[in-house]
């Protein structure tokens, strides 16, 4: 999906931009970003690696649908020490494509 096809659903983006931020593809996570929350840059941290993507559970985001949740946990080590980031994510959709809004 980096090479700009578009995510079948919001899960499918919300793995495609763990990875992103993984391989620090900053542009990919930016470009799938809601322009109405989109922050003018993403900067990566040399000292921290994403681990592991767990995708808790996902509610909406089918053929018909406008919006979508996806509800994870990103296992990262920062500096030598774990950590994880928990959040519940709202994707919607933007010209056609599914996009990152925020969290909920």
């Amino acid at each position: 999906m980096h090479d700009g096809k578009p995510a079948a659903d919001p899960e499918a983006l919300m793995r495609s931009r763990f990875s992103a931020y993984a391989l620090d593809k900053s542009d990919y996570v930016l470009r799938t970003w809601h322009p109405s929350t989109r922050p003018p840059a993403v900067d990566g941290d040399p000292g921290l690696r994403w681990t592991r993507l767990h995708v808790l559970g996902h509610d909406g985001g089918g053929v018909f649908d406008a919006e979508g949740t996806v509800e994870f946990r990103a296992h990262y080590v920062d500096g030598g020490q774990p950590g994880v980031m928990a959040e519940k994510s709202r994707f919607v959709r933007h010209d056609g494509r599914w996009v990152y809004q925020g969290p909920l």
